[in-house]
């Protein structure tokens, strides 16, 4: 006998994804299959290339993302070119300062002298370790879908 909509029937209810379970919120609060707002895939991406030209590939990872940047600045959406802009100031910025550091090095004596070791240590322990920092934090804003603008060194985003 088929059993009615009133009565506890152990066989599951139809559901939004079909397999008989109800569509779970993910931890961010949306459901499961939902998109995020326009250009985030991008601006992720943007700022995992930021960390990772820090950490993991220098010059490979800021090359990937300037071909992201000067192949995507006119079309992508605001959040995208967002992060674009800032991930490659903050890069080249980081440039700067590691040039800034090799020239200290070089006026206080050279590579051989003891003075090397306490700016290596003094840039590393503060710029280095700074812009990494804010990286993730622009990663955090990324996946959650919001602008983020570097302090100091960035310019406010459009929108």
């Amino acid at each position: 006998m088929p059993a009615s909509a009133d009565d506890s029937s152990p066989l599951p209810h139809p559901s939004p994804n079909g397999r008989g379970e109800p569509s779970q919120p993910s931890p961010g609060g949306r459901r499961l299959g939902d998109e995020g707002p326009p250009g985030q895939t991008l601006a992720v991406a943007a700022e995992g290339l930021y960390i990772a030209n820090l950490l993991l590939a220098p010059g490979l990872c800021f090359i990937i993302l300037l071909r992201l940047y000067f192949r995507h600045r006119a079309s992508a959406p605001a959040l995208a070119v967002c992060h674009l802009r800032q991930t490659v100031s903050a890069s080249i910025w980081a440039g700067v300062l590691l040039v800034i550091a090799n020239l200290a090095i070089f006026l206080l004596g050279g590579y051989t002298s003891a003075n090397t070791w306490t700016v290596a240590i003094i840039y590393f322990t503060t710029c280095h370790s700074t812009l990494v920092l804010l990286g993730i934090l622009g990663l955090a804003k990324a996946m959650a879908g919001q602008n983020y603008v570097f302090p100091l060194i960035g310019r406010r985003c459009n929108g």
